[in-house]
């Protein structure tokens, strides 16, 4: 099948490579001349564990391809998908479609033939009908249909996900285009990955109401794992006993600072405001997201806690920036939030990420002082703060640590640690949501 991605960021470009790796002839098209340039290099703009290589393989094979002309490979395309940005609006919160319909009048005035113009970009319910209108519009003699297919990827497992997806959703009625999308993904009939074909609404509401849902999974652990700190409690421990019932399930139930990136803020907001414009307001998805943003800071606040009530003249180490390990990715992320209050509070910040400084350096506030390894970033200070769980901080040399901070003080937002272990070591030791450390747990129970 020959196929184009119109957009090469992190859906289109992940998208593009593993159909190209399928054995499809892809074109990733976008309009930034410098990352087109760069990915004919075979520089990779965005770090995800595994794509360089598919795409600089696949490339080298003749099956992916790059380019700023979207008229050329449209034009003998069987499919186009658009996997452009659908930024949070600024104002109301909903989804920015400019660069859709953007690219959708561009590939009416190219197409030639039967077409299937696939959404693969995140979009409110209701914008294929407006993608149909206006291609119909500009081309009433187009033929043409207009899919819904929504990805689900997560960063820093999205190569994963895309070959051996738990589902694969196909938004439309047209009998044509269903037969071209089972082409397209037959490459993964033998994983058994379900192909579920619903009408085109249907496609794109289910990826919003799939991420509402654990974008509430993760608030209501975050906001038991504060119920247990005030009672004495484990929060690990209920979410296990949580997830071990079918029903529920262990994944997401993992307690932190709140969540970022860029799929949930967004998505939650985008179908707040959907909900909102049809007279049918979503109040769970409302108070998630809001308890979310005020989390983060709240993050901060226990940093000043731990450290005696007062930041102000301290310096504070931060392990981690993006808002999850294996990704470069800032937006959204946690750690603007708290690194924010810190400074705010009068604290100097020391800062070092795997992979995403560069990026930060863009959304943190000036004078973060970024390191080169996580030694350096604690030497020197008053306290330590784990804010992305990357593999790298699980087993720090918990006395090299100690030896280079001006004041042992360890806050965990990520519960790498047993408290017990980094207490031993002479830390003052702070985590989410365990009240009390195992050990402590059953000297209690025998107390009782």
């Amino acid at each position: 099948m020959k196929i184009v991605m119109v957009g090469s960021g992190y859906v289109g470009l992940v998208s593009g490579a593993c159909f190209a790796d399928f054995g499809h002839e892809v074109v990733c098209v976008d309009k930034l001349e410098s990352k087109v340039s760069a990915l004919k290099r075979g520089e990779i703009p965005i770090f995800e564990p595994g794509l360089s290589e598919i795409v600089r393989s696949n490339a080298a094979a003749g099956r992916l391809s790059f380019t700023t002309d979207l008229a050329g490979p449209v034009a003998g395309a069987d499919a186009v998908f658009i996997a452009v940005g659908t930024p949070s609006r600024r104002g109301d919160g909903f989804a920015d479609l400019s660069y859709v319909y953007a690219a959708t009048r561009e590939i009416a005035g190219a197409i030639r033939g039967y077409t299937v113009i696939v959404t693969k970009s995140t979009v409110p319910v209701g914008t294929g009908d407006e993608v149909e209108r206006i291609i119909r519009e500009l081309r009433p003699d187009a033929d043409f249909a207009v899919v819904s297919n929504p990805e689900f990827l997560r960063e820093g497992a999205a190569i994963e996900d895309f070959k051996r997806p738990d589902r694969i959703v196909v938004g439309t009625d047209d009998e044509r285009a269903r037969a071209v999308m089972a082409d397209i993904y037959r490459p993964l009939y033998l994983n058994n990955a379900p192909i579920l074909n619903t009408g085109r609404r249907t496609a794109e509401l289910t990826k919003y109401a799939a991420n509402a849902f654990l974008a509430t999974k993760i608030t209501f652990i975050n906001e038991i794992a504060d119920l247990c700190e005030q009672v004495g409690a484990n929060v690990q421990d209920v979410a296990r006993g949580m997830g071990l019932d079918n029903r529920i399930g262990g994944k997401f139930l993992h307690a932190g600072p709140g969540y970022g990136g860029s799929c949930f803020p967004k998505d939650t907001l985008a179908l707040i405001k959907t909900a909102q414009d049809h007279g049918t307001p979503s109040r769970i998805v409302e108070t998630v997201a809001a308890v979310n943003e005020q989390r983060k800071r709240a993050m901060g606040r226990k940093v000043v806690a731990a450290c005696g009530g007062s930041v102000r003249g301290k310096t504070i180490a931060v392990l981690g920036l993006t808002f999850k390990p294996n990704t470069d990715d800032m937006r959204d992320a946690p750690s603007i939030a708290v690194v924010t209050a810190l400074m705010d509070g009068g604290a100097t910040i020391r800062a070092y990420d795997p992979e995403g400084m560069e990026q930060a350096k863009a959304v943190l506030p000036a004078g973060v002082t970024y390191c080169r390894d996580a030694y350096e970033c604690v030497a020197g200070a008053d306290a330590a703060v784990i804010v992305t769980e990357w593999n790298i901080f699980r087993a720090l040399d918990l006395d090299r640590v100690k030896a280079a901070m001006v004041a042992p003080v360890l806050v965990d937002l990520r519960n790498v640690y047993r408290a017990e272990q980094v207490r031993a070591k002479g830390f003052t030791y702070a985590d989410v949501g365990r009240g009390l450390d195992a050990a402590s747990s059953t000297e209690a129970e025998n107390a009782a």
